[in-house]
């Protein structure tokens, strides 16, 4: 397991690293070579895509092989954001570019509107890398009511998902989260994957921070793809001793018998290329009462291996994208970004954007979220 795992994160940061390699190349290219600028002007910018780079580097030898502090990790991973929003600019800057230079006017008209796009694109890239690191700094509260057929009783869920702990999510960013669930008086909390994103040795005091959280049913949670990466049952264990139940292709029963409803949880999607720990959702639902299903799940696709009984899947991992031009990424794998979707007649599906983020402490058009569902019954049903 640990080779495969090993194996998986070295492919990874390669392919991660080679990717921003080629944006560097292409707003190399295509922006800076373009701009009516001096050369000394160019090579500026040049040397901060380098910068930029090398902080890209920092952070994923910082994320998975040393213990930096904060001040430093946040330093290593803004580049992360603005290289992709200025990859973002450049391409819509490349385009602009080109429709300018074939539309019809006169010289002096094109160069001014050549010089505009030119200040407007830099004006941007940063505006937007300045706005997402400010989005980043507020948890909003979702609140929504979802009904349930054959439900007898309304019960109040607070999600929490994707809140990676590691870097700059640390204790006192678990601290405030948990004062906030505490004043919404939930019935029970789920958290749905991805909360441990370092070695488990890292997340101690973060992880402490979850013994404040109080519900009547208790604190229930998943694995996601990221626990995978850094000792997935060393991670299990520590969340354990925090008086949180983990759910592991099993089911509980939540309330009074016959007013309650089936929780289900299953192994991440990830398992199957880990050969661990992997999803079984025959196994998740055996012995299930005669009552309305909740099933936790990390990834939203996972939604293509439920083909009956289940009422209602709770996800997370997408981060609605996290920064708005990745969400068009994120659709290709994921089924659903963000929300609450009827998948089928029976089936619905809430996707949470994530608690905390994952990479750079910037959001766009995509703000982290603390859920508040209300399961009521389905009169009409």
């Amino acid at each position: 397991m640990a080779i495969i795992l090993n194996m998986n994160m070295l492919l990874f940061a390669t392919a991660f690293l080679g990717v921003f390699i080629l944006l560097n190349m292409y707003i190399s290219k295509r922006l800076i070579a373009k701009l009516d600028a001096k050369q000394q002007t160019k090579k500026y910018l040049r040397i901060f895509l380098i910068v930029n780079f090398i902080g890209i580097i920092g952070y994923m030898i910082g994320r998975y092989y040393t213990n930096l502090p904060n001040w430093l990790y946040f330093l290593f991973s803004i580049p992360i954001g603005v290289l992709f929003l200025l990859f973002c600019t450049a391409v819509i800057y490349d385009v602009s570019r080109v429709l300018c230079s074939i539309t019809p006017m006169s010289n002096s008209r094109r160069k001014f509107f050549k010089r505009s796009l030119d200040i407007s694109a830099l004006f941007a890239a940063s505006a937007l890398s300045a706005k997402s690191m400010y989005e980043a700094r507020f948890v909003k509260l979702e609140k929504l009511t979802i009904k349930i057929k054959e439900l007898k009783h309304s019960y109040k869920i607070v999600q929490l998902s994707d809140i990676h702990i590691g870097g700059l999510i640390d204790a006192e960013f678990i601290k405030d989260i948990v004062s906030k669930v505490n004043a919404l008086h939930p019935d029970l909390v789920v958290i749905t994957g991805d909360l441990v994103d370092v070695d488990v040795i890292h997340a101690k005091d973060a992880l402490d921070e979850f013994k404040a959280l109080r519900s009547k049913y208790g604190t229930y949670f998943i694995v996601g793809n990221h626990e995978y990466f850094h000792g997935l049952q060393d991670i299990i264990d520590a969340v354990k001793s925090r008086n949180i139940r983990v759910l592991e292709n099993e089911n509980v029963y939540i309330g009074e018998s016959g007013n309650g409803f089936n929780l289900a949880g299953v192994y991440d999607l990830f398992g199957y290329r880990a050969k661990t720990h992997m999803p079984d959702l025959r196994k998740a639902l055996l012995n299930k009462q005669d009552a309305p299903t909740v099933l936790l799940a990390h990834q939203p696709r996972y939604i293509d291996e439920i083909t009956d009984g289940v009422d209602l899947l709770l996800s997370g991992h997408t981060h609605g994208g996290q920064l708005f031009p990745f969400r068009f990424l994120v659709k290709l794998q994921q089924p659903y970004l963000s929300g609450l979707h009827q998948h089928n007649e029976r089936l619905q599906i809430y996707v949470n954007k994530g608690t905390g983020f994952w990479g750079p402490p910037m959001r766009l058009g995509a703000s982290s979220e603390i859920t508040e569902i209300i399961l009521e019954a389905d009169i009409q049903a």
